[in-house]
C-alpha cells in the first residue's frame, strides 16, 4: 500500500511538473548551445588554413551536422514565433510582398538546394535572375499589381510562410516549381505548386494537422518543414489570411497562401 501510494504522489509530482514546465523559457535555453555547435562547425569548415585540411568524409560529417543544426535552430525560432502569434505578438509594417516572397526563395533554396549565386541575392536582381532559376527549374511569376503592391503585415511571419512553402515544393517537386503572386481585390495570393506526387483529396485536411504525418511510405507523404504546414496555417489565419491546398494524387500540389492587403487587429503589435 505504502509503495503504491508512493507511486500515486510522484505521477501527481510529475503532472504538476509539466503543468509549471516554462516551454518558452527551455526553448530559449536551447538556442545557445545550438548556435556554439553551428558555430564551432563553420569555423572547421572556414578556417581550415588555420586548424587543418579535412579529408572528404571529414566534410560530408561536419556538413550534415551543420544542416542539421540549423534546421534544429529554425525549428527553435519557429516554436517562438508560433507561440508569439498565438498570444498576439504582431510587429506591422508596410513592405512589398513581392520582395519578401523573394528573399523567402533565396532563404529556402540555400537551406534546400544550395548557395545562390551573389548576383541573383537580392530582389532588386530580380530581371537578371531567370537564367539561374530557370537552371534550377524554379519559375517566378509576379504580376504587375502584385509587384506594385505594398502590405501592411508582419513581414517576418509573412516570410517564415512563404519560405515554409516553397521549401516543402522543392522537397516534394519531381523537377519543377512554380511561384505565382498576384492581387485580387484587398488581398495578396501567393501560390507556391510542384509536379510531385500529389495529394489525394481525402488527406487534405490531415495535411495542416498538428502532429500528424501521412504514410511516410505513402506518395502522398508531406512532413513539411521549419514551421510546418500545420504552424504556417495558424500564422496565416492570425494574420487574417489562410492556407489552401489544390492537388490531386499523382498531380502535383498547389498551396495557396491568402492575405489581407492590411491587417486590421484590436490586438496591441510590439
Amino acid at each position: 500500500m505504502i509503495e503504491s501510494d508512493n507511486k500515486t504522489n510522484g505521477n501527481a509530482a510529475d503532472e504538476c511538473f509539466f503543468e509549471q514546465l516554462d516551454i518558452e523559457f527551455l526553448i530559449h535555453e536551447m538556442k545557445d548551445p545550438m548556435a556554439i555547435i553551428e558555430t564551432g562547425v563553420r569555423t572547421l569548415l572556414e578556417r581550415q588554413n588555420k586548424y587543418g585540411a579535412l579529408n572528404e568524409r571529414q566534410l560530408r560529417i561536419l556538413n550534415r551536422i551543420l544542416k542539421n543544426t540549423r534546421k534544429a535552430r529554425g525549428m527553435i525560432y519557429n516554436l517562438l514565433e508560433i507561440g508569439r502569434s498565438e498570444a498576439g505578438g504582431f510587429v506591422l509594417c508596410e513592405f512589398q510582398p513581392a520582395e519578401a516572397t523573394y528573399d523567402a526563395l533565396v532563404e529556402a533554396h540555400e537551406a534546400m538546394v544550395g548557395d545562390v549565386p551573389e548576383s541573383n541575392y537580392y530582389y532588386e536582381t530580380l530581371a537578371n535572375t531567370a537564367d539561374f532559376f530557370h537552371g534550377q527549374h524554379i519559375f517566378l511569376d509576379f504580376s504587375p499589381d502584385a509587384i506594385q503592391c505594398r502590405l501592411y503585415q508582419d513581414r517576418i511571419k509573412f516570410g517564415q510562410i512563404a519560405c515554409n512553402l516553397i521549401k516543402n515544393a522543392l522537397h516534394h517537386r519531381k523537377t519543377r516549381l512554380d511561384i505565382r503572386l498576384r492581387q485580387q481585390s484587398d488581398s495578396i495570393i501567393l501560390e507556391v505548386a510542384d509536379d510531385g506526387p500529389g495529394i489525394d483529396p481525402v488527406h487534405h485536411q490531415k495535411v495542416f494537422e498538428r502532429y500528424q504525418q501521412l504514410n511516410p511510405a505513402s506518395s502522398m507523404s508531406r512532413k513539411g518543414h521549419g514551421l510546418g504546414l500545420a504552424g504556417a496555417r495558424i500564422i496565416a489565419r492570425l494574420l487574417g489570411g489562410d492556407i489552401q491546398l489544390v492537388s490531386q494524387q499523382n498531380l502535383g500540389a498547389t498551396f495557396r497562401l491568402v492575405l489581407p492587403i492590411k491587417l486590421v487587429t484590436t490586438v496591441c503589435s510590439t
